[in-house]
């Protein structure tokens, strides 16, 4: 049997502020959202200015983070390259870019999903945020 790590809350809030840091130092108006390996929500926060659809946006892109353990853009990438029929992949909804797994070991500990500026600032913003952890 092997020995994973998991999110606790202090890591969740370590996270949030990075990427919180890293939104407002660009002012960028933004909904971040971190999830578990499973995709559960841990955290959401939509800052002031923030479109209220990136609150379902941004759990959306960590969600599709987790369970496929590789960056959102990755399916971004599969449909915009001609494949639509990966749109009927089952419990797949953020499919653009802005969700970054959270990788330690090779293990995925969960994911951090941005929404609200472009797709590529949004990715910025969450792996600032994976990064402050130190991994």
């Amino acid at each position: 049997m092997k020995t994973k790590s998991t999110l606790e809350l202090a890591d969740v809030k370590v996270i949030a502020a990075a990427a919180e840091a890293q939104a407002l130092a660009n002012q960028w108006a933004v909904s971040i959202a971190i999830v578990d390996d499973g995709g559960h929500l841990l955290w959401l926060q939509r800052l002031d200015g923030a479109p209220a659809i990136s609150a379902h946006i941004a759990p959306a892109k960590a969600h599709t983070a987790a369970l496929g353990r590789r960056e959102s853009k990755v399916y971004e990438d599969v449909v915009n390259g001609g494949r639509t029929s990966f749109l009927s992949a089952p419990e797949i909804k953020g499919l653009l870019e802005g969700g970054v797994p959270i990788m330690q070991d090779g293990q995925c500990l969960g994911a951090v999903g941005v929404s609200g500026v472009k797709s590529s600032e949004d990715a910025q913003i969450a792996k600032a945020g994976i990064a402050a952890l130190g991994l």
